[in-house]
Order: C-alpha cells, then structure tokens, then sequence
C-alpha cells in the first residue's frame, strides 16, 4: 500500500469512526437535490455523498489533510471538492469517484449496486463456502459485488476473492474497499473478463456495464448494438471457469423490444446447448427510462434490469 492509498484507506476509517452513512442516488436525482439552494445533509454526508464544494475551514483539519496524501482533493473556483465519495451498503463502505461521473475511468455506485447485491443475496442464499472457496467478480468497479458476497459467505476459513477490472482507478478504490471492509484474502487483477486470470471459481459474479454509451465511459458501455455482448461474453466464458457445483450471478439490463426480453433470447439458447441449469429474473422492470429518448433505445418499450443464476 503506497501512501496515498492509505490515505484514502485512512480517511474512510475516519467516517466509519464517525458514524458516516449515505445511500446515493440516480445521476437524475442527484442533480435535482445539487440544484437545491440549502441542503439539510450533515457536512460530511454534503461533501462525501453530495460532492458539493466546501471551504477548507469546514472540515477538521485531518480530514482535508487526508485527502490533500491521497491526492483526492481538487479546487471549484474559491472553494475546495473531494474527488471521491464514499456509499454505504448494509454495514459495508465503498469509497468511488465523485458526481458527475464523467471521466472515462470514473468508478460509479448508485441503484444498480443496490439492486445488485440486494438480488445477489438471493442467490447465494444457503451456498456453503467450502473451507476452499474462491469469489471472481468480473468488471468489479469498487469490488461492491466481490467484497459482499464475501461478507456474506464468511466462514472460519474466509473465501479467496479475485476482483478484475480493465480499469486501474476502479482496481484501486477495490483494494481500498477490501482493506475499508475487513475483507482478506483479496486479489486484484487488471483484466478484461477472463484474459489475465489464469484459475476458476466456485463463485463468478457480475454487474458488467450494460447500455450504448456514447462517450464510451468504462462503468457503463457494453458494447454491440444494443449495450448487451459484454453480459453474453461474461456468461459464456465464466461457464467454463466455474469449478463443479459452482455458480455464475449476473446482474445486467435487457432492453424490452415489442415484449421481447433481447438480452434472455440471445443467451437461453445458448446455456441450453451447454445444458446448464439456470434461473432467470426481471429485478426492475424500468431503470434509464431517459434512454429511451435517443438511439439505439429508441424502438425498446423499456429496459429492465435483470438477474440470471447460472449452475454446472
């Protein structure tokens, strides 16, 4: 761990230790509550969940000193912005990049990582981690996937946890995550998919990016003509990485075309010809309802967000 990565790690400890809790909205609602002339939040929850702006002398000193090492400090004008926030999820705390999420190598938190593990409990409900278990979350962002299915599977031996990324920043705030949360055993790994990864798993999860994204941000372009050939890769390699009796979660979006789940009729036929069990559920029937305005979601009804369960 370099200093700046303490830092980080050092300052999330110090929200922890301050009872620091938010849960963070869609972009959408985010900017309605940022247009707001006064905000109610505390002022750690103002300027760690809200990125608002703020003036040095708002923060105790340490805490502005923490995010000066860790070089997550930027200047609005005559006030100071932290480049980071840091999203509560059940007793767990993730630090990702700051609103608006428009960088490139952003790293996003929001409803879909809710959904996600909230649909992710479910399916891991009762799995029994071996005293030899390993957790690959593929496209894991800020490891919220990897790192809670581990917390969730804690045993007297804890599970191995591989957390890959193509995205460096995204591999760094997941290390932080691990260390934040108490998760050992943890690895990550700069990779797309499967192609640095050289073992299985006994567990494979997923929230790959999922829409046409047209500044092709890495959080959220998923390539093909409608945002789904990252999910269908994922599935049909992390198929074969899966040891025996492992499962394969995937958290992903479908576009709804004239009633047709595209997403389902591509990768059904697909895991029938493998002669995999599998189970399959709408989780939302109606997230980024503003894509609907421009192409290529222009001829969907809607998109939903979707759970496939995977068993060999």
């Amino acid at each position: 761990m370099d200093a700046k990565d303490q830092a980080l790690l050092e300052l999330g400890r110090e929200l922890q230790a301050r009872d620091y809790r938010f849960i963070t909205v869609t972009p959408a609602s985010h900017h309605r509550v940022y247009r707001r002339p006064n905000c109610a939040a505390s002022l750690l929850e103002r300027v760690f969940g809200w990125s608002r702006p703020f003036q040095r002398a708002d923060l105790p000193s340490n805490i502005v000193a923490l995010l000066e090492q860790a070089e997550e400090l930027e200047s609005d004008g005559d006030l100071l912005r932290a480049k980071v926030r840091f999203s509560s999820l059940g007793r767990q705390l993730f630090v990702h990049s700051s609103f608006p999420t428009e960088s490139p190598d952003a790293v996003f938190f929001g409803p879909d990582t809710y959904r996600f593990a909230r649909a992710l409990r479910q399916s891991i409900a009762g799995m029994q981690a071996s005293a030899s278990f390993t957790v690959i979350d593929i496209g894991c962002g800020s490891g919220a996937g990897g790192l809670h299915a581990a917390s969730l599977l804690q045993r007297d031996v804890p599970p191995d946890v591989i957390l890959s990324d193509i995205n460096p920043r995204a591999l760094r705030y997941s290390r932080i995550n691990a260390w934040l949360n108490g998760i050992s055993n943890v690895r990550t790994v700069l990779s797309d998919v499967f192609e640095r990864i050289n073992e299985g798993g006994d567990l494979i999860v997923s929230n790959p990016p999922y829409l046409i994204d047209q500044s092709a941000r890495l959080y959220r372009h998923g390539g093909g003509d409608l945002g789904t050939d990252l999910s269908l890769r994922i599935v049909e390699d992390s198929i074969d990485r899966l040891y025996p009796g492992g499962r394969l979660f995937l958290y992903t979006g479908s576009p709804i075309i004239n009633g047709a789940d595209t997403f389902f009729e591509t990768v059904r036929p697909r895991l029938e010809a493998r002669g995999c069990q599998y189970t399959y559920e709408e989780v939302d029937p109606d997230v980024f309802g503003e894509e609907l305005d421009t192409a290529p979601y222009d001829r969907a009804d809607r998109i939903a967000a979707v759970a496939l369960t995977v068993d060999v």
